[in-house]
């Protein structure tokens, strides 16, 4: 017994936009899988090591982090400016570098929190 076809709603194409953009970064050869993990875990490295150095030698956290909130929704607009189609591994790499430096603030947040 074969499943039922799925309708082509709204919801279902914004499903399959989301998986599609979610997956994007993983496709392709080996070299570009290892680069954008490579990225992840860099920015990851960085958010958690650059921060602690730049409070340290600026003053307050809170504006360090607001400087590197700006920084980060800097390369958004000029990501989504420069870039209309299938991004380039550059950009790939970029978009990583940026996810793991927002998660390492926003752990660091938590940790400060608690």
């Amino acid at each position: 017994m074969s499943p039922l076809p799925v309708q082509s709603t709204r919801l279902e194409q914004a499903l399959e936009s989301s998986a599609r953009t979610a997956w994007s970064g993983w496709r392709g050869s080996w070299r570009h899988r290892s680069l954008s993990l490579l990225a992840l875990l860099l920015g990851l490295f960085a958010g958690n090591n650059v921060t602690a150095f730049v409070s340290y030698l600026v003053g307050p956290r809170p504006l360090v982090v607001l400087l590197l909130v700006v920084l980060v929704e800097l390369l958004v607009r000029l990501r989504s400016h420069w870039v209309r189609g299938e991004p380039s591994l550059g950009w790939r790499l970029c978009d990583n570098l940026r996810i793991g430096v927002v998660y390492a603030v926003v752990l660091e947040g938590f940790k400060l929190g608690s």
